[in-house]
């Protein structure tokens, strides 16, 4: 088999027995691996109402086509199942190596079903697969939980993933982590894994991956990698990484600052590219990658892999915390406890405004380094009233204390590092992902014009089908000129039978129009699709943005066109006609009844 290795690990964890199953080879064809695989595995496997800390529910993990190949950037590895943090679908990407270290052992991804009776984790060595205690691992940190389980594997070659104490405690914006410094960041995935009393993954393989006309392929990967990839449209991720974007960002006017209450930071220095540059000790990359975006950074005896912009940003700026160390501190202990920098972050600069409009004194305040790092031991341990109330995210926090108006999240999902009050294509982008506030959906900052509905509406629609079907493929999201003729070229020499660009797009829409039938039986309507009260009714404050709302009226017009071009009912429920045109129609007869 070419590309695919052909099956797919099913662990019970109720019962205690592994299993494999042959790959749906007819569903890979449809929705081609990683997100798009990962989700049709998913439909079939549990019902849209499932509560996601059940032993109903259900986690799948899938590798992308092109993962464990020499293509650059195609290493990215899924996660699909429902989020405790949301109540929606859900889907999480992570670099590093270990998606093309499952296909190396033998498995294009795992289905973890039921609850173990007690802490396990699974230990995969090519065709031995087995479940073992993690008794003695409980308690411990992500860093020291991979290097243990690297040991009990008996290779530091291993690839492992990996819960801290944030995700035992079941917090719901806990996180997985990878390899020290890769995360399935958002929505909860820590979560998921503690729910099932599941500490981690260790893999090692020593397979290979087949590809029909292996020169064909050399000479395609490094035609694309020379000729499309390592150009100046990409090459920032490789010499500034993230960062850079602290300075694009507040240039334009949508860089949170004081909870979303400005946008534009006027210490940027202290967070920037530079910044970042002059603390900068070396570089990291993911499996098959040139570009090496991971910049390690140091400032006296802090140390990270990082930090990225929306941990500058939401840690940083968003906190008033404008010092490099400080941050670094902040992303290191959310690393290893396991918890999402970008909801934890947000959550505490919302903390810090109840505390200094007297609406809840959290003893935080913006600027303020001390209580800003001691709180995210007691949000991941559970061990104080703040922590325990912080550890609720944003939603549940100002639904708690009655301030709907200071809270910035949509579905649940605290927002990102750009402001849609100075961009509405960002705004389109947060009201409509299927997993809440998301910025990796669609990503419109560099429109001409940043608040022409119309043309963002369709630059949004189009972004998001584009992503489901590079999410699906395991692209990285910093191949920015990646589109779907490469990717059918690469899956047409890779795979050796004819695959069209035409045939992605409407994989891309399919993978789109499913996640949103999913989150319709869950629960989830048009009204939903929304606008925290913040940006609708309080002008941003400072940046070439001030002054600026999102208004109630604009955001129907933008959803009214949105539901339009989407083949949507004014209710947002997609019409007959596209789910036949997707082929979609005949999945409901088995699947999300």
């Amino acid at each position: 088999m070419n590309l695919y290795v052909g099956k797919v690990l099913i662990i019970n964890l109720s019962t205690a027995t592994v299993s494999t199953e042959p790959l749906r080879l007819d569903w890979a064809k449809e929705y081609r691996g990683a997100w798009g695989l990962a989700l049709r595995y998913y439909c079939h496997a549990v019902r849209p109402e499932v509560d996601p800390l059940s032993p109903e529910n259900v986690i799948v993990l899938m590798a992308g086509p092109l993962g464990g190949t020499l293509v650059p950037l195609a290493s990215r590895f899924c996660l699909v199942s429902k989020s405790p943090h949301t109540g929606t679908i859900f889907e999480s990407n992570i670099g590093g190596a270990f998606g093309p270290e499952l296909k190396f052992a033998g498995y294009d991804g795992i289905v973890i079903k039921g609850r173990a009776a007690a802490p396990v984790f699974l230990k995969i060595a090519d065709d031995r697969v087995t479940l073992e205690s993690a008794e003695l691992l409980t308690g411990r940190g992500i860093f020291e939980t991979e290097k243990i389980l690297e040991a009990e594997i008996g290779s530091p070659d291993a690839k492992c993933l990996a819960i801290g104490p944030a995700a035992e405690n079941l917090v719901t914006y806990s996180m997985i982590g990878s390899e020290s410094y890769r995360q399935f960041g958002r929505g909860g995935t820590g979560a998921l894994f503690g729910s099932k009393n599941l500490k981690g993954i260790v893999c090692r393989g020593t397979g290979a991956i087949s590809v029909a006309d292996m020169g064909r392929f050399l000479e395609r990967i490094n035609h694309y990698k020379n000729e499309d990839l390592l150009t100046e449209d990409n090459l920032w991720a490789k010499t500034d990484g993230t960062p850079i974007l602290v300075e694009v960002t507040n240039e334009m006017g949508i860089h949170p600052t004081k909870n979303y209450t400005r946008g534009f930071n006027g210490r940027k220095e202290k967070l920037n590219s530079e910044a970042i540059q002059a603390a900068k000790i070396g570089d990291r990359a993911c499996f098959a990658c040139p570009m090496a975006c991971g910049k390690f950074t140091r400032v006296n005896s802090a140390e990270i892999e990082g930090p990225e912009y929306e941990t500058l940003c939401l840690a940083g700026s968003n906190c008033e915390i404008n010092d490099l160390e400080a941050v670094i501190r902040f992303n290191r202990l959310c690393d290893d406890l396991g918890l999402d920098t970008m909801s934890c972050g947000s959550t505490i600069s919302l903390a810090m405004e109840m505390t200094e409009t007297g609406r809840h004194d959290f003893n935080l305040h913006f600027g303020q380094v001390d209580e800003y790092l001691k709180v995210i031991y007691e949000i991941a341990t559970l061990s104080t009233e703040r922590g325990r109330d912080l550890a609720m995210g944003v939603k549940k926090l100002a639904a708690k204390y009655g301030v709907d108006d200071l809270s910035m999240e949509v579905k649940g999902l605290e927002m990102p590092a750009y402001e849609p009050r100075g961009n509405y294509g960002m705004g389109i982008a947060y009201a409509t992902s299927e997993r809440g506030a998301c910025h990796l959906r669609a990503f419109p900052i560099f429109t001409p014009d940043p608040f022409d509905i119309t043309a963002l509406v369709a630059e949004v629609v189009n972004a998001q089908n584009a992503n489901g079907i590079k999410w699906s493929m395991g692209f990285c999201d910093f191949w920015g000129t990646m589109n779907t003729k490469i990717e059918a070229d690469l899956l047409t020499v890779g795979l050796g039978e004819e695959v069209t660009a035409a045939e992605l797009d409407l994989t891309g829409e399919r993978i789109w129009n499913l996640s949103r039938l999913f989150n319709l039986r869950a629960g989830f309507t048009s009204a939903d699709d929304r606008l925290p009260q913040k940006v609708m009714e309080r002008p941003l404050e400072d940046g070439a943005q001030a002054g600026r709302v999102f208004s109630r009226e604009d955001l129907t017009v933008a959803m009214d066109a949105y539901y339009s071009l989407r083949g949507w009912d004014e209710q947002g429920v997609p019409s007959q006609q596209k789910l036949v045109e997707l082929g979609l129609d005949s999945l409901l007869k088995e699947d999300l009844s």
